[in-house]
C-alpha cells in the first residue's frame, strides 16, 4: 500500500523549492517559476501512473496503452520530467522546449499555461540553480495515488498565500483573503448545474470557493461550469493550474481586459451566469471610460464612471452578466464607492431604483494586500425575496479583525459571525439595519454604512429610569449652587 504524502510534507516540499530561488530571483517572481514546474511534475507523474494502468488494462500492449484517451494530458516524446532531469547543460532551454511541446500537444486545455518566463536567462537562472530545483522536485512522486487532488490543491493554495505574504504591495492583484471569499460563497450558495463567473479571477480563489461549496454540500461538482477572465498572463496561468490541481474539469479561464474586451459574449450580448463573484482592482484608473461611453455590449445601464475609478464599471458589467431569473452576485469594493458623489452618486441612484441591491457588508481596515483602506461587500440579486424587496440590509463588520503588525487579519470566525447577522436579516443594535429605499433616497442615495448603523457606545446607553434619576440629581446640584450664590450675594449686601 502506498503511503500518501501528507499536506504538511507537501507544503514543506513546495516551499523548499521556492527557497532555492532566493537571491537570484526576486520574491515577487517566485510564483512565475514554481507554479509551472510544480504542474509539470504533477502531470508527468500522473502520465506515468495512467500509462501503468492502461498497460495493465491492455495486457501489456504498449501501443494500445499509449492511446491519447488513456491520459489526462498528453506528454509528447522527449517532453517528460525525466527528459529535463537528464540535462546538465542549457537546462533552461530544455525546460522551455518541453513547456511549448506540452502546450502544443494539448492546445485546447493547456495553451499558454506555463506562462512567458524566459527560462534561458542564465544570469538569473544558472544551470546549477535549475538542476538543484529539478532535483528538489524529483524527491517526491506527485501521482494521484500519492497525492490526492484535494491535498495538492490545498498545498497550492498555501503557496499562493505564502507568495502573497512575501509580496504584500502587489499581492492584491491575485489573492483575496480566503475568509472573505468563504463569506461571499456562503451568502450566494452556488449549487449543482450553476454557471459561475469571475471577471477579475486572479488566482481563481473565488471560482474554487463555488466549487468547494457545492462539494461540501455533497453536490455533483461535475455539473458546475466555471468561467473566469484575468488580464495578467502569469496570474491567469496560475488560476488555470490552481483549478486543474484541485481536480476541476469544466472551466474556462481566458486572459484579457474584461472592461475593454469581455471574453464571454454571444455577439453583442454578454453571456449570462447564475453566480457572478469578484474582487476587482480597487478604484482602477484608466480602465476604458472612453470605450464605455459607446459600449457595444450596453453595460453602462446606469451611466459611465470617470476614468479615475472603475469601481462602478465592474458593478455594471457584473449586473449585466447575471442570468435570469435567479442570478446573484457578490463584489468587493473600496468603502469610498458607497458615498462618492458626482457620476458615481447618479449611478448608485439608478441601480438602487432597480431594487437589485440586497446587502452591504462593511469590513475592517487593512485586510487586503497592497492597501490599508477599508472595503465592503455588496450583494445583488435579480430576484430578491419578497420580504427583502425595496430594502437594503446594512451590516457593520468593521470591528471584526485580528490586529497584525503590518496587516490585519479577517478570520473564519469573523466570517461566520457576519454570515449569522446576514441570515437573521433584522435590526441588531450597533451591527445591522434594514433600511427602506425611501430612506436611502432621503439620504441622497448615500450608502455609507455609518449613516444607517449608528454606533451607540456603552456609556451612551441609558434607560428612562436612569435618565430621570440623572435629571433629578442635576436639579438638586443646581439648587445647591443657587443657595450658595444667594448666601454670597447676601453677605456682601448685594441683595
Amino acid at each position: 500500500m502506498v503511503e500518501k504524502i501528507t499536506l504538511s510534507e507537501l507544503e514543506s516540499y513546495i516551499w523548499g523549492a521556492a527557497n532555492i530561488l532566493r537571491g537570484p530571483v526576486d520574491n515577487a517572481d517566485f510564483k512565475a517559476y514554481i507554479f509551472p514546474l510544480l504542474f509539470f511534475k504533477r502531470i508527468s507523474d500522473v502520465y506515468d501512473e495512467e500509462y501503468r494502468v492502461a498497460l495493465k488494462k491492455f495486457n501489456g500492449d504498449k501501443e494500445a496503452a499509449s492511446y491519447p484517451e488513456n491520459f489526462s494530458f498528453m506528454i509528447p516524446e522527449m517532453a517528460h520530467w525525466k527528459d529535463v532531469r537528464a540535462n546538465t547543460k542549457n537546462v533552461g532551454q530544455a525546460i522551455q522546449y518541453v513547456f511549448r511541446a506540452i502546450e502544443t500537444a494539448n492546445p485546447d486545455r493547456l495553451y499558454g499555461i506555463f506562462g512567458d518566463v524566459n527560462w534561458t536567462n542564465k544570469e538569473r537562472l544558472s544551470d546549477e540553480l535549475l538542476i538543484n530545483l529539478i532535483e528538489h522536485f524529483s524527491t517526491k512522486n506527485l501521482s494521484k495515488e500519492n497525492v490526492e487532488p484535494d491535498v495538492l490543491g490545498q498545498a497550492y493554495e498555501y503557496l499562493i498565500k505564502k507568495f502573497a505574504d512575501l509580496t504584500n504591495r502587489t499581492a492584491g492583484e491575485f489573492y483575496t483573503p480566503r475568509p472573505v471569499v468563504h463569506l461571499i460563497g456562503n451568502i450566494l450558495k452556488p449549487k449543482e448545474k450553476d454557471t459561475i463567473y469571475d471577471p477579475a479571477c486572479g488566482s481563481g480563489g473565488m471560482l474554487l470557493e463555488a466549487f468547494n461549496y457545492v462539494k461540501s454540500k455533497k453536490g455533483d461538482v461535475r455539473t458546475l461550469k466555471l468561467f473566469g477572465q484575468e488580464k495578467n498572463l502569469t496570474t491567469s496561468a496560475i488560476a488555470r493550474i490552481n483549478l486543474f490541481l484541485h481536480g476541476v474539469e469544466d472551466f474556462q479561464i481566458i486572459r484579457g481586459d474584461t472592461l475593454r474586451n469581455p471574453a464571454f459574449h454571444e455577439g453583442d450580448l454578454l453571456s449570462k451566469f447564475d453566480v457572478v463573484i469578484a474582487n476587482p482592482p480597487f478604484s482602477l484608473k484608466n480602465w476604458g471610460a472612453k470605450e464605455w461611453s459607446h459600449d457595444p455590449f450596453g453595460r453602462n445601464i446606469a451611466g459611465t464612471p470617470t476614468d479615475n475609478s472603475g469601481d462602478f464599471a465592474w458593478v455594471q458589467h457584473m449586473i449585466n452578466s447575471m442570468a435570469h431569473p435567479n442570478g446573484r452576485m457578490g463584489i468587493v469594493l473600496p468603502h469610498g464607492a458607497l458615498f462618492r458623489g458626482g457620476v458615481e452618486g447618479r449611478i448608485r441612484k439608478e441601480l438602487l431604483s432597480r431594487d437589485l441591491l440586497e446587502a452591504i457588508i462593511g469590513l475592517g481596515p487593512n485586510l487586503f494586500y497592497g492597501t490599508g483602506i477599508s472595503a465592503c461587500i455588496l450583494i445583488f440579486k435579480l430576484k430578491k425575496d419578497a420580504k427583502k424587496q425595496n430594502k437594503v440590509q446594512f451590516i457593520d463588520g468593521s470591528a471584526l479583525f485580528t490586529k497584525g503588525r503590518n496587516q490585519n487579519f479577517f478570520r473564519e470566525e469573523h466570517a461566520s459571525q457576519i454570515l449569522k447577522w446576514y441570515n437573521k436579516n433584522e435590526d441588531i443594535e450597533n451591527i445591522s439595519k434594514i433600511v427602506s429605499l425611501k430612506e436611502i433616497e432621503e439620504n441622497e442615495f448615500n450608502l455609507n454604512i455609518s449613516r444607517y448603523v449608528v454606533k451607540l457606545d456603552e456609556e451612551d446607553k441609558i434607560t428612562i429610569k436612569d435618565a430621570y434619576k440623572e435629571m433629578i440629581d442635576a436639579q438638586k446640584e443646581l439648587d445647591k449652587t443657587q443657595e450658595k450664590m444667594i448666601k454670597v450675594l447676601t453677605k456682601y449686601n448685594i441683595i
